[in-house]
Formats: structure tokens, C-alpha cells, sequence
């Protein structure tokens, strides 16, 4: 944001931090502002601004969505609070019942590739979750083309990054470098989130049993989705469809050489999706689908500036163009 050349960064505000510099927690800031973390109510905290960016536990973002209401100020929260529409889904993996169902129609999924026209109009976006974007980008174009319906089975690997700042035993460095291991297997909280989405892009009847992995690397996920397609869908069709469902994104990249893969976009707001596809197996043929991304960028604050970009009237890319790279 500090180098967006249309926006100006006005606050930031935290419980940790407080009357520090922002280099104090992001030290690659050293000498590039003069901010310091604020601890504000949300109405002071939103005072004078025309955006506001959430990035809380999605309890936390609740309650200042509520206290935002009465203003003007466009709010892209990056939380799971508002993804959701399916009210019982939402209850079954967040915890409980949504304590303000009426304020979820109110917001647009932040997904660009799908919602782009939404997203211009709204003054409420709720932008996707890491996972829930590296799997839908590769799958969107088989739902739009009607070619995607019921099950579908899905394996995504996560760098560290994804678990947030606070130290845990599963996210401690010297077992993360050596392990490999599966958490909430088919009861991830992206699984209702994915499976909205491609509906609402035309899948028919989608199901998703999806097992995350984290991985001893500190960003990126790799996402590896099994679909069937009648058998009588051709290898060229559906590449096809893809190819042509991303000609003009400028974010999201169909490799012509290999398939996706997380070093070609670490540090950059640039997804890569690619499809293997089978032989007739029957009336079926199996579909392999690969995502990959930075979980911190277009999986999280690069993709909800792309929304905020949008809301106000920006050329979407403004600020978003590095292209990253391990060193």
C-alpha cells in the first residue's frame, strides 16, 4: 500500500504494537514510513477514509463491520466472516450460528475472475480465503463451461505462512523444515467457501472433499483437484476453455511449457492453473487440476488490494505488477 501511487495509507491499527513504528513488526519498512500502530475504536479508526482493510479473526471482524454500517466507507474484509452465504454451512464450520446472517448477502466475494462487475459496485467485499482461491482459479473454467458436477476431490499444500505469526508445536521451524502433515482433513473451513463458488459459476451438483497439507516451506500453496467430465469432452476442449477463460486476467497466468508451480510465483500477486487430462474411462475421463500461488499475496492482502483497486475505480493491477521470485 505504501507504494500504491493512487492511495494513501492513512492508519494502521492492531492490539500488538501499539505506539510503534510499523518496522517494529515488519522490519522491511525501516525508514519507508513514519506510521506507527494505533489502537482505535473502528469508528476513529475509519474516520476520513474511503477504505478500510480487515485483517482479523472473523469474530473480530464482525463487530467492526457493525460499527461501520452507519458511514460510507467501503470495507474489504479478509476474513472467513462474510464468504460463506450458505447459513448452515457457515454454523457447521465456523462454530456456530452467524450472530448477523443479514449482513452476508450484503457482501460480494472478492474473487475478481468471477465477480469482477460486482466488485466495482459494492461497498462490501469479502475476500477469499488462500486455499479457496488456489482451488476455484483452476476449476472455474469447468464450471462456467458447465462441465463440472459432483464430486470432487482436492489435495492443497501450504507453506508456514498461512498459520499466522504466533508460534504453535505444528508450526515451530524445526519440526515444519522436516515434516509433512495433514490437518482438518475434509473439514476445513474453505469447503463450503469452494464449493459456493463454483456453483455460483455453474457447477452443477459440486461437492468437495478437500485434505490440506502443510509443508516445510514458508509461503506458497499448491493445489492438486480430481474431477470427471463426460468422456465424450476432448483434451483441446477443455484446455481450450481454460485458455480462453484467462486470455485477459491479468493476474492469473496458463503456463504453455509445464504445469504450475509455487516458485514461479512466490512474492507476487500472479496465480498459475493447468490441467492434466485422462483417458475415456467408461462414459468419464479424469480431470487433474493444478493451482498455485502465494498464500500472503493473491491468496490473501494482494488479492484484497486488486478488490479495493476495483471498488475505487483503479485500474485493478496499480501497485500489484511485481513479479516476486525466491532469491
Amino acid at each position: 500500500m505504501l507504494i500504491h501511487p493512487e492511495v494513501e495509507l492513512a492508519r494502521v491499527c492492531s492490539i500488538d504494537h501499539v505506539g510503534e513504528p510499523l518496522a517494529s513488526a515488519h522490519p522491511h519498512l525501516e525508514g519507508v514510513t513514519d506510521l506507527t500502530f494505533e489502537a482505535l475504536p473502528p469508528a476513529k479508526a475509519a474516520a476520513d477514509v474511503d477504505v478500510v482493510l480487515l485483517g482479523l479473526p472473523h469474530t473480530a471482524s464482525i463487530g467492526v463491520v457493525e460499527a461501520l454500517l452507519d458511514g460510507n466507507v467501503k470495507i474489504v474484509d479478509m476474513s472467513g466472516a462474510f464468504r460463506v452465504k450458505d447459513l448452515a454451512a457457515y454454523a457447521r464450520y465456523y462454530g456456530g450460528a452467524h450472530p448477523r446472517p443479514d449482513l452476508v448477502e450484503r457482501f460480494v466475494y472478492g474473487l475478481p475472475e468471477l465477480h469482477r462487475e460486482k466488485i466495482r459496485t459494492t461497498r462490501f467485499v469479502a475476500s477469499p480465503g488462500c486455499f479457496a482461491t488456489t482451488v476455484e482459479l483452476p476449476l472455474l473454467p469447468l464450471a462456467k463451461a458447465g462441465l463440472l458436477e459432483g464430486s470432487v476431490e482436492v489435495v492443497g499444500i501450504t507453506g508456514s505462512s498461512g498459520a499466522g505469526v504466533t508460534p504453535t508445536v505444528t508450526t515451530h521451524h524445526p519440526t515444519r523444515a522436516q515434516n509433512l502433515r495433514t490437518y482438518k482433513p475434509l473439514e476445513h473451513q474453505h469447503v463450503p467457501e469452494i464449493e459456493g463458488t463454483l456453483r455460483a459459476a455453474g457447477g452443477r451438483d459440486v461437492s468437495v472433499a478437500f485434505v490440506p497439507v502443510s509443508a516445510p516451506l514458508t509461503r506458497g500453496i499448491f493445489a492438486t483437484a480430481f474431477a470427471r467430465v463426460p468422456a465424450s469432452v476432448s483434451e483441446s476442449t477443455l484446455k481450450t476453455a481454460m485458455l480462453e477463460y484467462y486470455a485477459a486476467e491479468p493476474f492469473v497466468r496458463v503456463p504453455s511449457r509445464r504445469l504450475p508451480e509455487v516458485v514461479a510465483v512466490a512474492g507476487s500477486c500472479f496465480a498459475e492453473v493447468g490441467l492434466v487430462v485422462g483417458q475415456p474411462e467408461g462414459d468419464s475421463r479424469l480431470v487433474t487440476a493444478f493451482g498455485a500461488l502465494d498464500n500472503l499475496v493473491k491468496g490473501g492482502a494482494g488479492q484484497a488490494i486488486q478488490s479495493m483497486n476495483l471498488m475505487l475505480g483503479l485500474d485493478e493491477r496499480l501497485s500489484l505488477e511485481d513479479v516476486g521470485g525466491y532469491p
